[in-house]
């Protein structure tokens, strides 16, 4: 019956328009900070937009959602202020993440500028000073195709907290407690990796070096979180191997770990409303969610 209520519920929000509004814009460092910027560049400075659960209770779950875009722009309704409404629809607060992005003449920002914005967010919403009501040991990541590669960075190179840090959220470890990759960019090979999102991540021309460190399959370990995937097997931006050799990795270290491949939906389906089949997806995620008693 839980089931059916919360299918019900999620299917209401997948088929019509959202509505919430984000209760709070926090900006993720303080005015003026150096190099956060660039002049000519960005609008904004980097922020996250809290959508807070309708459920008061404590204890609560929480997620950072890292919409997608090749690192150079962001789907913002699609893969962030959408999404949310449905995780709220099931008590989980939201936070969607506008982290900072780069073009192809490079005027914007390379890595580690996206890797600092998100494990900035987990760690501002774990130290308490955002949110009220969140279980800290309940914070996890998010991310569609290129925001699935910057929830996969976090997921798998963690900020260990320090706690004589001046800035008390640095006191916190930034490592998500689980994490959801929807069709998500993970290598930054070219065989199969997407070229655009690793040059407006890396640049034109990355070391070897780089490429190595940045495609997370190589950094999955024993301190990855349990991790639920998501591709479509007729995928020619972000071929579905990329999802396959992340979940393979997860399985070496016998971290749990989920994998769906639907045959159909191509790239960058968001939530799907209107597809019977692949709109089932943000339910079966928070199945998973549920039976991992997050």
């Amino acid at each position: 019956m839980r089931s059916i209520i919360l299918l019900t519920a999620l299917l209401f929000c997948m088929l019509t328009p959202a509505t919430s509004s984000a209760q709070e814009r926090i900006w993720l460092y303080p005015a003026n900070t150096p190099d956060i910027v660039h002049t000519g560049f960005d609008s904004l400075a980097p922020f996250m937009d809290y959508f807070p659960a309708s459920s008061k209770s404590a204890g609560r779950t929480a997620i950072v959602i890292c919409p997608g875009g090749a690192y150079a722009h962001l789907a913002w309704e699609k893969e962030g202020t959408i999404p949310a409404s449905i995780f709220n629809a099931a008590g989980i607060d939201a936070f969607v993440l506008h982290y900072r992005l780069n073009n192809r003449n490079q005027e914007g920002h390379n890595y580690p500028a996206q890797y600092n914005d998100v494990t900035t967010a987990l760690q501002l919403i774990r130290s308490g000073k955002v949110g009220k009501g969140i279980d800290p040991k309940k914070i996890g990541v998010m991310g569609f195709s290129a925001g699935g590669h910057l929830a996969s960075t976090a997921a798998t190179i963690h900020k260990e907290g320090n706690p004589t840090a001046e800035n008390w959220h640095e006191r916190f470890s930034s490592r998500p407690d689980f994490a959801i990759l929807i069709y998500p960019v993970i290598s930054m090979d070219t065989v199969f990796g997407h070229r655009y999102s690793r040059e407006m991540l890396l640049g034109k021309t990355p070391s070897a070096e780089m490429v190595q460190q940045l495609s997370t399959e190589k950094r999955v370990n024993k301190n990855t979180p349990p991790t639920w995937l998501l591709h479509a097997d007729n995928d020619k931006a972000v071929p579905p191997k990329n999802s396959i050799v992340f979940y393979d990795a997860l399985k070496t270290f016998e971290i749990p770990a989920a994998l769906t491949i639907f045959d159909h939906g191509g790239h960058g389906f968001g939530t799907a409303p209107y597809d019977k089949v692949l709109s089932q997806w943000p339910w079966m995620c928070i199945e998973w969610l549920h039976n991992n008693h997050f």
